[in-house]
Parts: C-alpha cells; sequence; structure tokens
C-alpha cells in the first residue's frame, strides 16, 4: 500500500480497498481456506459437536503491554471456547478502521493477530472490512466469531455446584486491567507490569477430563467478582472469596490502593476461574501448577449454603459483601 493512513476510500469497494484487503489482511492471515473473493466458504466436516461464540473489542491504547488489539481478540474468542471444553478451529474477523489510522499500525495490529491464531491453532476462514469517518471509531475495532468442536468429558453445568465445591483460579488477577490503565499514562502513573493476555487452551485441556469439575470461565470484563456473581445467582448459594489467597501482584495492589480500585472487579485476559468438588480442586491445582500458564494457581474459596452473595473473607477475618458491579471503572480494555 502507498497510502500511510486508512483514507474513506479504503472501505469504497474499489482499488484501494482491494489493496488494503490483499496488502495487509490477505498477506497475514493467508490459508487455505480463506478465499478473500468469495461471498462464504465451505468448511470441512468436524469430528464432534460444534460450539460457536462471537465477541467485540476495543481497547485504549491499541498497543499496550503484552499484547495489543490484535492478539487480544484472538485469546478472547478463543478462551470463550476453551472454558466452554472446545478445542478452538476457525475465526471470522470483522475489521471496522477508522480514517486517519496509521496503515503501519494497522499492519502490526493483524500480524500480531495472524500470529496469535496460529499460535492457538486456528485458521480465519472468512472476514470483512469497514471503513468509519475519522472522529467516529477508536482507530480500530475487531469483531471475531469463533468455531470449536467440544471435547469437554465433564458436564461443565455451572446450576450443578453446590456447597463445599471449590472455587479456584489459574493465576494472578487485575493484570490486564491495570495494564492498560498504566499503558494510557492518566494520572501521572507509569509501569512496567504486563497484560495477562494469552491463550488459556492448554490450562483448559489439562483440566477437562475430570468429572468433579463443575464449571470455568475466564474473568474479563468485571474481573473475578462478576464471575462469583454469575456462580451465585445460577447455583443459588453464596461464593465465599478469602482475601489471603486470591493471588495479586504488588503492583496491582499498589494501584488500586492509590486510586480506589477493587482488584476483585478489573478484567483478566489469561486466567480461569474454576469451580470443583473438593478432592478435583486439588487434581485441578497440581495440572495447572505444571503447566506455565497456571504456576501461581490457587484454591481461593468455597461455595457456601446462602443467599446467593459474594462474600471476602478478610486478612483481619470480618467478612464483607462485594455487591455486583454497576459502574465502569475502566472503560475501552477489552
Amino acid at each position: 500500500m502507498e497510502d500511510t493512513r486508512i483514507l474513506l476510500a479504503h472501505g469504497n469497494g474499489g482499488r484501494l480497498m482491494r489493496e488494503l484487503i490483499t496488502d495487509i489482511f490477505a498477506r497475514h492471515l493467508g490459508n487455505p481456506l480463506l478465499d478473500t473473493d468469495a461471498d462464504a466458504v465451505t468448511l470441512p466436516p468436524l469430528d464432534g459437536e460444534l460450539m460457536v461464540t462471537t465477541d467485540g473489542f476495543t481497547v485504549q491504547p491499541l498497543e499496550f503491554p503484552g499484547g495489543n488489539l490484535g492478539s487480544l481478540a484472538v485469546h478472547g474468542v478463543v478462551n470463550d471456547l476453551a472454558v466452554a471444553g472446545a478445542d478452538p478451529r476457525y475465526l471470522t474477523l470483522s475489521a471496522l478502521i477508522e480514517e486517519g489510522l496509521e496503515v503501519e499500525v494497522l499492519d502490526r495490529l493483524i500480524a500480531s493477530f495472524a500470529a496469535a491464531a496460529r499460535e492457538c491453532g486456528v485458521a480465519v476462514v472468512a472476514g470483512d472490512t469497514k471503513v468509519v469517518r475519522r472522529g467516529e471509531g477508536g482507530g480500530l475495532y475487531l469483531s471475531v466469531a469463533g468455531i470449536g468442536v467440544k471435547r469437554a468429558q465433564a458436564p461443565l453445568d455451572i446450576a450443578s455446584i453446590a456447597p463445599g465445591d471449590v472455587v479456584l483460579v489459574s493465576g494472578p488477577v487485575g493484570d490486564h486491567g491495570i495494564a492498560v490503565m498504566l499503558a494510557r499514562e492518566q494520572f501521572g502513573l507509569s509501569g512496567e507490569l504486563r497484560s495477562d493476555s494469552a491463550s488459556v487452551l492448554p490450562l483448559a485441556q489439562a483440566v477437562r477430563d475430570l468429572p468433579g469439575l463443575r464449571f470455568m470461565r475466564d474473568p474479563t470484563r468485571g474481573g473475578l467478582a462478576t464471575v462469583a456473581h454469575e456462580i451465585a445467582r445460577a447455583c443459588g448459594h453464596n461464593v465465599a472469596l478469602n482475601q489471603r489467597d486470591v493471588p495479586l501482584r504488588p503492583e496491582v495492589v499498589s494501584v488500586c490502593e492509590m486510586l480506589g480500585y477493587d482488584p476483585y472487579f478489573l478484567a483478566c485476559e489469561g486466567r480461569i476461574v474454576a469451580v470443583a468438588d473438593a478432592a478435583t480442586a486439588q487434581e485441578i491445582l497440581v495440572r495447572w501448577q505444571a503447566l506455565p500458564g497456571g504456576r501461581d494457581a490457587c484454591l481461593i474459596g468455597r461455595i457456601e449454603a446462602g443467599d446467593c452473595r459474594v462474600i471476602l473473607e478478610t486478612e483481619l477475618g470480618g467478612r464483607r459483601v462485594l455487591d455486583e458491579l454497576e459502574d465502569d471503572p475502566l472503560p475501552r480494555i477489552c
């Protein structure tokens, strides 16, 4: 492409749009199934029950320590399939590009999307591009759909969670939310904390055969506390989290203390929250801690008979209710 920035003409269906698709999207995402001249493609038969998900991604800044919008979009969809017990196979990609975005930035983001897709073993099989007027977008929005094949042997039924079950998390929480905030250099703060954006597929594959596994979820928007509220509503009992056991990096704790954020509501992009019976929870912990992405996995709480509340057991021995999130403390993070 000769232009250094995206023009409205790159979305008009003519030569410039063809060059945009060929020189950036097809160059990075190309595979035998991707036909940029077709309205639809035929997929090979898949050997199992199909699962599908879709998600939209918007983050500011577009690039941040530990990731960027491109890799984040792949991880977000792959992780949704993984925690549902599926092996991801195919993705579709729709890109809404703002007029004026630097072509070099777009190229980096799509290259990162392609690299993350290859690492996760998924192929992009269809896509679309649109250009919106300057000031009507955030540089780039990505909408991604994913198709996978269900492989889990565990039932993964959130309604089956019962008192006595144990809550686990695969690693420290809140890293993504704070890393993105620091990358904005707001409040005069900066730092080296990296987002946890990554595929959780290896973690899910390692435990999805365990019959005592009740549930898995990736705690994105709304963080750990929001997942805990989903569990409490679905099973009709309390979720009690132990403050001493929830893993938090010192950088996350420091920023939250300075700015008044609650780390339990901050987004993660490479973690799993799971619920299992007590014996299975110990086996999950062993399997996760044997993997690079789960070395810091912890048992963090339990399910108690109650009235659908989320309770934090504090380090001082008290108990406080974590209310459901209402405000958006960190917008445009995923």
